[in-house]
């Protein structure tokens, strides 16, 4: 049975897979709300400072490691870009980090460059459910952007984001201003972790993947991560990116 937390209320869900939490006002579906004055979210996502301070070591470490590997790569990947159409080779947006702080994320362009205006007219097309857009095809992202989404290639300049502190190397992916603006109570608590290159969505299949199924996964994160869970993501991350599954 896994437990929900959120400020003022546990949630316990039913012993089915995928089951949501359920409000106090709606007690008699799949689970049990139980209300409390007492419990705030830090039985969930407390942490010490041992944990804290190690976590920061390992991203740093890894972050190094991955950075010098990788760095080859990024003229060829410039180069590419630059070929391929007109824009910057670098991609900034604003994300939404831990404790719903705003940062500029990084990553290489991957979609034409007046990409981002051009949602509103393509919300029909969403593939996915709940406030996030994903879209097999979507005509927005260049050629050689396809190969980069689905090698992950794209990725790469958030290595600066982890060395920086905005994002750890493993932890929930971070969001949108406007998807967060649409989010549940439950889905936030995601958001009280540093959110991080990879995650428990990114190696189950990432787009394959509905959206309440993502927000569970990142709740089962919280309640069961360590430097040891970390490390079991991170390996599993490079088959899972090397399968491609999910990634578009």
């Amino acid at each position: 049975m896994r437990l929900f937390v959120s400020p003022g209320k546990i949630y316990i869900p039913s012993l089915s897979e995928g089951t949501t939490p359920v409000p106090v006002s709606d007690p008699e579906r799949s689970g049990y709300a139980i209300p409390t004055a007492e419990v705030s979210l830090e039985v969930m996502v407390a942490d010490s400072t041992r944990y804290r301070m190690a976590k920061r070591i390992f991203d740093i470490v890894v972050g190094t490691c991955v950075l010098i590997l990788l760095v080859p790569l990024v003229p060829l990947i410039a180069l590419m870009i630059r070929m391929d159409s007109k824009g910057p080779i670098f991609y900034r947006q604003d994300r939404v980090g831990q404790g719903e702080r705003k940062f500029k994320f990084y990553k290489f362009r991957s979609m034409y460059h007046d990409a981002d205006g051009q949602v509103d007219e393509l919300s029909e097309e969403n593939e996915q459910e709940g406030p996030v857009f994903k879209m097999r095809s979507d005509p927005r992202v260049t050629s050689i952007g396809r190969f980069l989404r689905r090698s992950s290639l794209d990725e790469i300049p958030q290595i600066f984001n982890v060395l920086k502190g905005d994002m750890s190397i493993v932890g929930p992916r971070p969001p949108l201003p406007r998807e967060v603006r649409d989010y549940k109570p439950w889905h936030r608590q995601r958001l009280s972790v540093k959110p991080g290159i990879t995650c428990l969505w990114q190696i189950s299949g990432r787009s394959h993947i509905g959206f309440d199924e993502w927000m569970r996964l990142d709740m089962e994160y919280l309640r069961t991560r360590s430097l040891r869970g970390d490390l079991v993501i991170l390996l599993k991350t490079i088959p899972a990116v090397m399968a491609r599954r999910g990634a578009y």
